[in-house]
């Protein structure tokens, strides 16, 4: 997301939505050193990570001493540490192991590997080089240049994810399963992609911070480290086999009417069915309200151009079966679907249709995408079995 907009490379802002209670990291303030405090219910023993700062050179926390967006905890609740903010990079990568807090979904995570994606954004008129052309019969004649954007391939703490789902459907990565169903997928749950500036990075003294299943299998602690957490080699050989399943390529971004809307397409496989080659994506999707207005997401409108000549249009309420809420409170909603083609190569696009509290409509522009498969034939994905 663009620095100039959000300004959240700059910002400690981190929105967690937690037991429908919620608040706000105050501004990252240089003079002091801030704690991140996570709310556990000591009536079910069960933690909910609900960022907030403390200020350790006069303990007042950071909602006291800045702009305070929660006043009182429901009773039952009580505070405890989960680690310490560090300074956002404005420059450079976070390097694997790196902890951090999402600045819109708000659950902890540590990064993986790095990834470099050419980033397409509608909202900026480009020279004429350099541009992604416009699909067959996609709307609008624009182009757009590609510019150069790092990813992270993160894990999940499984603590945050029941209060992460009400807005974000991407909490995994899917695959082609590997047998004759060529409809059969799985999924490793718990993986996800974050841009750089969505990073909020804090390092912790505990030696597993993060509660996931491959943490161990892919992390070592290592004290003499900065940050402390170092790739296994298991990590390594799962990156390098999995590459071509796993690699951010693309991003797509365009916003109408203050509603921005970002489109990360995958390649998953080919898989042979009924004499035919069947060629699979996965598209994840996340809109943003980035103005004050609280709207809804009602229906969804696809165009879907295969290389084999097709042109398929689909309609239908909502997506994946939810009509979210876009308001300042919880501005974002992710989610992530799939598509197949007879045909090594298509392209989609299309808008969704959003409305206002007073009942009107408008439609937002899905951003045109490619569906492309990888060059060379590899073999199926093969998970984390190692």
């Amino acid at each position: 997301m663009r620095v100039c907009e959000r300004a959240r490379a700059g910002k400690m802002a981190a929105c967690a939505l937690r037991r429908g209670l919620w608040s706000t990291v105050s501004k990252y303030n240089k003079k002091h050193t801030h704690r991140i405090l996570s709310v556990v219910d000591s009536s079910s023993g069960f933690e909910v990570n609900r960022p907030r700062v403390q200020c350790r050179a006069c303990g007042l926390s950071g909602g006291a001493q800045q702009r305070r967006f929660m006043s009182s905890r429901p009773e039952g609740k009580i505070l405890e540490t989960v680690g310490m903010f560090e300074a956002v990079k404005q420059h450079g990568k976070y390097e694997t192991g790196q902890l951090f807090l999402h600045s819109v979904f708000g659950y902890r995570g540590i990064v993986l590997f790095p990834w470099h994606a050419r980033l397409y954004d509608r909202d900026i008129t480009p020279p004429m080089s350099d541009s992604k052309p416009e699909p067959p019969g996609a709307h609008g004649s624009k182009e757009v240049k590609g510019k150069t954007h790092t990813y992270y391939q993160v894990l999940i703490d499984t603590r945050d994810c029941p209060h992460i789902s009400q807005r974000s459907q991407t909490e995994a990565v899917t695959f082609l399963a590997n047998h004759d169903d060529s409809r059969a997928l799985y999924a490793i749950p718990g993986l996800d992609y974050v841009s750089h500036e969505d990073i909020l990075p804090y390092n912790s003294a505990e030696q597993a911070p993060i509660q996931h299943e491959l943490f161990e299998r892919f992390l070592m602690y290592n004290p003499d480290k900065s940050p402390p957490f170092t790739a296994r080699d298991t990590l390594k050989a799962w990156q390098e086999k999995n590459h071509p399943w796993l690699e951010l390529s693309d991003v797509h971004r365009e916003t109408t009417e203050n509603i921005r809307v970002t489109v990360i397409p995958f390649y998953m496989g080919m898989r042979e069915a009924q004499n035919s080659h069947v060629y699979w994506w996965r598209y994840c999707i996340r809109l943003e309200n980035m103005g004050d207005e609280v709207v809804q997401l009602r229906e969804r409108h696809w165009r879907i151009f295969s290389l084999s000549g097709t042109l398929e249009t689909v309609r239908g309420r909502g997506v994946v079966g939810r009509e979210p809420v876009l308001s300042k409170e919880q501005p974002a909603f992710q989610y992530s679907s799939h598509v197949s083609l007879q045909a090594p190569s298509g392209h989609m696009w299309g808008t969704f249709r959003i409305e206002r509290t007073d009942g009107s409509h408008f439609d937002v522009r899905i951003p045109p995408f490619s569906l492309e498969s990888n060059k060379d034939d590899k073999a199926p994905p093969a998970g984390y079995t190692f």
